[in-house]
């Protein structure tokens, strides 16, 4: 008797195949099964009373549901983490009221884990200061007359921080008065009776996130520090300071370009602001990849939205026309790097972290966004272009090049693109998961690809990994150096060709499948080694990836410390130490050499809840060029030089 049998998680029982049975052996067969299963829901339903609803109330809910609310929960180690979100909620409520013409000066201070925001805008008026962070639906966001083209217009942004807090105080400066209450984890603790004040007029917001929500958090002041300039790119005339350093920016997204661009131009950046619309464009020399930094009333849109996609059409129709050449989309956009803001009434974004702009029109009853950002765009560049002839060379002879660059590649192209599609079938490097980043899923920003070193790595973690979010991606051996090589061998080389159509970025990073791309490999020698081949490749070909903070190392435990009752994972030597003190005796000690030797049982420790992330960071102050060049390049004279001055002994780095 031969026969397949499948229980799915709804406990719905299915009969695959079955072969040599009667008709009536397979009904005795399914009965039997399915009478315990059909017992239990019996049960289950037995127990669905009055009884089983609750109603929660604002807080309950928001510290139940945060993924609502604030996009994900994560320690600090990604920039879209939540404790980022919260410091977002509170600022965009003070750069509300700088839209409106209040308050010049946003001040910002982190120590360690508590966050103050001070604004000198209007204040909340006295008699609705407890309500505005605790009361949901809640403020003034719904009435347009106050709040023309604000980011934050649900009521929702500072009652999930006071939710999400373990400590949270506001104050209101007012005409000379003040009013203040404090919170923990959204209940009301104590609120201040109205005194007299001499403090400038604002608001002062003082929180620290709840650490039972957000674990053992930190903040990464590269983040704040992104997130901050891009506050003050968006509205010229605002200072921030943030941690008694000043922010501050004259010309807008000319400023953030010139800020984010770390590689040659083919011209001058070309700059143009019309009443709502603001936007800044030029082309990189030796990127291959688009780029746009867009934003709606100040917010960054990272997913884009309708207005990218009128912004990139609009610019292509434009382009087209004035070289009177119906020029491919890919030629215009390659290379391409553009900061855009436009404002918009009564924005309707895609979820409440309002990454994804869904509007149409710019406001109820109005223009398109489309035809507001074709009027503009058409006119404006048109002009510019026949103004300044040397850029509109430069810009025709970039696009020609382009062009020339694909029709070469094509061959290539076709030939990588064939390879991969039977790699599909049957992809033994890729191990992947149910959900994507570029779906729209709850649990998108979860989305992980381990890169690993080998099938011995690859097999661990495949084994403890969350099949739903993350996927594994196995190398073999050590890639390609591919420092100063062009795109062309990102097709010839098969498992670049892999990699970069498992991550689904060859056109752009709209469609990325991963949000968090993590580079796996084993402290040694070897290990580090590939870690530094795959971040010259992401960094010579797709820099953007790491820019937008989609690039992580993963770190994993050195050391295992343990006696018969307890178990600690050191992931330095100092840790290490503090574990054998605290353990006493004489505990076993474990020096793990590489992945392989985890078993996946302990794996999963590592890479759940608790996993650790060290984020890859572009640090403004170092040319990206110069960094490549100097570690990948034929220096090797230079490079060793560098390594006998600086080389320390492990004693010095534990």
């Amino acid at each position: 008797m031969l026969f397949r049998l499948i229980i799915c998680q709804n406990d719905t029982v299915f009969v695959l195949k079955m072969i040599n049975i009667s008709t009536a052996k397979k009904q005795r067969l399914i009965n039997f099964v399915s009478l315990p299963i059909i017992m239990q829901q019996q049960k289950m339903a037995e127990k669905y009373s009055e009884d089983s609803i609750r109603t929660l109330d604002w807080k309950e809910h928001i510290r139940l549901r945060p993924g609502m609310y604030i996009g994900k929960l994560g320690d600090g180690a990604s920039q879209d983490d939540g404790i980022y979100v919260l410091i977002k909620e509170v600022i965009d409520n003070a750069i509300d009221e700088f839209i409106m013409g209040f308050g010049k000066t946003i001040e910002v201070t982190i120590d360690e884990s508590r966050v103050t925001v001070r604004d000198y805008g209007r204040g909340i008026p006295l008699g609705k200061v407890v309500e505005c962070v605790s009361r949901i639906n809640t403020g003034a966001k719904y009435d347009s007359k106050v709040f023309k083209k604000t980011v934050g217009l649900n009521g929702v942004g500072t009652k999930a921080v006071n939710a999400l807090s373990n400590s949270f105080r506001i104050e209101s400066i007012r005409e000379g008065q003040s009013k203040s209450a404090e919170f923990a984890s959204g209940k009301l603790i104590r609120e201040n009776d109205v005194t007299t004040s001499s403090e400038r007029t604002g608001t002062v917001v003082t929180f620290r996130p709840d650490d039972t929500i957000f674990g053992k958090f930190r903040f990464i002041d590269e983040y704040i520090e992104k997130l901050l300039w891009n506050y003050v790119f968006l509205n010229r005339g605002l200072t921030i300071v943030f941690n008694g350093r000043r922010l501050i920016s004259k010309n807008g997204l000319l400023d953030l370009l010139n800020r984010n661009i770390d590689t040659p131009i083919c011209y001058p950046i070309i700059h143009i602001q019309e009443d709502d619309l603001e936007f800044a464009f030029t082309h990189s020399t030796s990127q291959y990849s688009e780029e746009y930094y867009s934003f709606v009333n100040g917010q960054h849109t990272t997913q884009g939205g309708t207005h990218q996609a009128a912004f990139r059409e609009m610019l292509n129709k434009t382009i087209r026309e004035f070289y009177k050449k119906d020029f491919d989309a890919n030629d215009i956009k390659t290379s391409l790097m553009v900061a855009f803001s436009i404002k918009v009434q009564e924005p309707v974004f895609e979820s409440q972290t309002k990454t994804k702009l869904g509007s149409q029109y710019m406001e109820p009853n109005g223009p398109s966004i489309r035809n507001y950002i074709g009027d503009i765009l058409k006119r404006r560049l048109d002009n510019y272009l026949h103004m300044h002839q040397e850029v509109a060379d430069a810009l025709l002879k970039k696009i020609v090049q382009s062009e020339k660059d694909r029709k070469e590649m094509a061959n290539i192209k076709k030939l990588a693109r064939e390879r991969v599609k039977k790699a599909s079938l049957h992809n033994k490097k890729l191990r992947d998961c149910r959900i994507h980043y570029n779906d729209n899923h709850a649990q998108r920003l979860d989305t992980t690809l381990f890169i690993t070193e080998g099938d011995s790595a690859s097999g661990s973690i495949t084994k403890a990994r969350n099949v739903n979010t993350q996927a594994v991606f196995s190398l073999k051996g050590k890639p390609l150096n591919s420092y100063g090589l062009s795109k062309k061998i990102v097709y010839e080389n098969e498992e670049f060709n892999l990699l970069q159509a498992a991550l689904n970025i060859e056109e752009s990073l709209e469609t990325l499948r991963y949000n968090n791309v993590v580079i796996a490999t084993d402290a040694d020698v070897d290990g580090m080694h590939i870690r530094l081949l795959l971040l010259t490749f992401f960094l010579q070909f797709f820099p953007d990836l790491v820019r937008n903070g989609h690039l992580y190392i993963l770190q994993t435990p050195l050391f295992r410390v343990r006696n018969k009752k307890t178990t600690h994972y050191c992931y330095t030597e100092h840790e290490k130490l503090q574990a054998i003190q605290s353990l006493g005796g004489n505990p076993e000690i474990t020096r793990f050499k590489g992945l392989g030797e985890i078993s996946p049982g302990e794996f999963s420790n590592f890479i759940g809840k608790n996993i650790r992330l060290d984020p890859v960071i572009l640090r403004k102050d170092l040319s990206l060029n110069e960094i490549l060049r100097f570690y990948m390049g034929k220096n090797t004279p230079e490079r060793q030089q560098f390594i006998i001055e600086n080389l320390r002994p492990e004693a010095a780095l534990a």
